[in-house]
């Protein structure tokens, strides 16, 4: 059995805290976001506890989260980093993609990155995301530093949502209405 630190596991927490937040955001009439399941085809089952074990990707997934905040359309993928540096292999051109058309549909895609080394949460415009793929694409850095990143940007711990993403959507919108 895996540990909880594994590779498996990874983001798990972060994912679970994001979920949380958005039942609180729903509850509150802020948000409806919703996770998107990965989906899978079973292979092997455990019928005695009724468990998978063994699956394949049926497909690529797009995105974690998809939803709307107050009308407005967004979607964003959810992302643990052990270190300082982000390596762009883990976003996957599918998930760039995705985003890409759908802010061409006048939607909000972003990053939720957490540098667990720092225990810090940020923001990520995909349009900030896009700067660093394209800098890789012509054979720069294939990742990016967290000091790299807007430090505005970063998502501050609320007492009643512990990661309040809602603030920086707001700061996003009157940055592009600029």
């Amino acid at each position: 059995m895996p540990s909880w630190n594994s590779r498996g596991l990874r983001g798990s927490v972060l994912e679970e805290s994001i979920n949380i937040t958005n039942e609180k955001y729903r509850q509150e009439g802020l948000a409806l976001v919703q996770k998107i399941p990965t989906p899978i085809t079973p292979i092997e089952i455990d019928q005695a506890n009724h468990h998978i074990t063994l699956a394949y990707f049926e497909k690529k997934s797009t995105v974690d989260y998809i939803g709307t905040v107050q009308g407005v359309p967004v979607c964003f993928d959810a992302k643990e980093c052990s270190g300082e540096t982000f390596p762009l292999q883990n976003i996957h051109e599918h998930q760039m993609r995705f985003m890409r058309e759908f802010e061409g549909q006048r939607g909000i895609a972003f990053f939720i990155i957490y540098f667990s080394k720092v225990e810090k949460y940020y923001y990520v415009p995909y349009r900030d995301v896009e700067v660093f793929w394209r800098r890789a694409e012509g054979g720069g850095r294939k990742s990016f530093r967290r000091e790299e990143l807007d430090q505005t940007y970063e998502i501050r711990f609320s007492n009643q949502i512990y990661i309040h993403y809602l603030e920086m959507i707001s700061k996003d919108l009157e940055t592009r209405d600029e």
